[in-house]
């Protein structure tokens, strides 16, 4: 019986052409043709080097990590450590200063500029910075005034005189020029500090051997009935041959505009640096820095930016930030204490950091008033009740008492009885010595 390969021998396929009739040309042509596509064969050391490649399992990596290494994981924060627990609560305490303020570099380059130029020039100056609490003012100048110093040593110049004052530490307002005089050596006077100031700056030959750049912190606090203390001492830096650079730090804004109208007279009104609120994604950027140093992640990201909004849109205070973060690692840290050694904690969660939060927006007064017994508490009530009424803010310790009574009998339903005038008095005295009548008063008013 024929085969299939038998048969199929048999048959002459149509312009096929033999083998020995192929010329030179057309295999050079055939090979060129496929050259491209033909496969080269693997020797054992390359099928040995893609053996050894890494196997992907996730169809979603990026190219970066199929070919380059696996990136650095970050330790997880483990809470039950004291030493950790401890680097964190310093890394988020106020008195902690980090190395650099971030997004204040605006800030910190105006002034920085302004205060290079006074020394290249050798002549005096003053600015006024300003801005709510918690904005970084303090804190940038302090920067700028290493900076300062160091630029100082590299040009070659006499090392600048540096004096920082804080006005919430002096007895007087006039006390900050002794401070200030302190820093000048042999002026033994028995003029007023504020003359041998004056005197010190306004002769040639008694001109200070380098550049003195005063820096007075919570400058609200020299503001008088007269306004003369803050007038004489930007003063200092119109008086002839001065060599003083005065830079002032308060909250008000308009400080200079209302306290020291004559300077604008005089065409030597200081420029004002404003220094803004915080924003959201700056408060969450500064938490971040402060945190990059300890290696592991202590909130996730939805608390912390929890935290961020909350506190930009109240006031944009960084230490009020730093307080309510520091609050929710401290209730982190209750938790754990209360809890079985099994139960594991990596990060603040939402729900402690919302805790923390509340407690820190609390009014104080909440918990003073909850605090207090019940009949006083009613009668706060029954005050609060009696202004609505009446559309007044002042009152009669007969008519509040008259106010308690009706509203303890709609409480109680005559279940129990009210208390004696006698102690009504003495509650409401005790009310009123810890001010919440006072507030209660106020607030009407207002």
């Amino acid at each position: 019986m024929p085969t299939l390969r038998s048969a199929s021998s048999g048959l002459q396929l149509p312009n096929k052409r033999p083998k020995s009739d192929s010329t030179a040309p057309s295999k050079k042509r055939s090979s060129s043709r496929f050259k491209e596509t033909k496969a080269t064969p693997q020797s054992d050391d390359a099928i040995g080097k893609i053996a050894k490649c890494k196997v992907i399992s996730s169809p979603t990596t990026s190219r970066k990590r199929l070919y380059g290494d696996e990136p650095v994981q970050k330790v997880k924060w483990n809470p039950k450590d004291p030493a950790q627990m401890k680097a964190v609560k310093e890394a988020l305490h106020v008195a902690t200063v980090p190395s650099n303020v971030a997004c204040r570099d605006t800030e910190q380059n105006i002034i920085f500029d302004f205060c290079k130029e006074c020394f290249k020039k050798e002549r005096s100056g003053s600015l006024y910075v300003c801005g709510c609490p918690g904005t970084g003012k303090t804190l940038s100048l302090q920067i700028v005034k290493s900076k300062l110093l160091t630029w100082s040593k590299e040009v070659g110049h006499d090392i600048l005189d540096a004096v920082s004052i804080n006005c919430t530490s002096l007895a007087d307002t006039s006390e900050i020029f002794s401070k200030i005089l302190e820093n000048f050596e042999g002026t033994c006077n028995p003029c007023s500090p504020l003359q041998q100031l004056q005197c010190i700056f306004s002769k040639r030959q008694s001109l200070p051997p380098k550049m003195t750049l005063i820096i007075v912190d919570e400058m609200d606090y020299l503001i008088t009935r007269d306004r003369s203390v803050l007038h004489d001492l930007f003063m200092l830096t119109t008086v002839p041959f001065s060599r003083c650079i005065l830079i002032g730090i308060a909250n008000a804004i308009d400080l200079a505009d209302r306290f020291l109208p004559k300077l604008a007279s005089l065409n030597c009104k200081p420029p004002v640096i404003t220094f803004r609120a915080y924003s959201k994604d700056q408060i969450y950027e500064i938490i971040q820095e402060r945190l990059k140093g300890l290696g592991y992640d202590v909130f996730d990201s939805l608390s912390l930016e929890f935290c961020a909004r909350k506190v930009a849109a109240a006031s944009g205070d960084m230490r009020k930030v730093l307080a309510v973060c520091r609050r929710a690692v401290e209730l982190l840290e209750a938790e754990i204490r209360d809890s079985c050694e099994l139960q594991e904690f990596h990060t603040v969660t939402f729900d402690l950091m919302d805790k923390a939060l509340s407690k820190a927006f609390k009014p104080k007064n909440v918990d003073t008033i909850l605090s207090l017994p019940l009949h006083q508490q009613i009668i706060l009530y029954a005050l609060v009740n009696l202004f609505n009424r009446s559309k007044k803010n002042y009152t009669t310790i007969g008519e509040l008492n008259k106010t308690y009574n009706e509203t303890w009998k709609s409480i109680h339903r005559n279940t129990r009885t009210a208390i004696g005038a006698a102690e009504f008095i003495n509650m409401c005295q005790g009310l009123s010595d810890q001010a919440l009548i006072y507030k209660i008063i106020n607030a009407f008013a207002a």
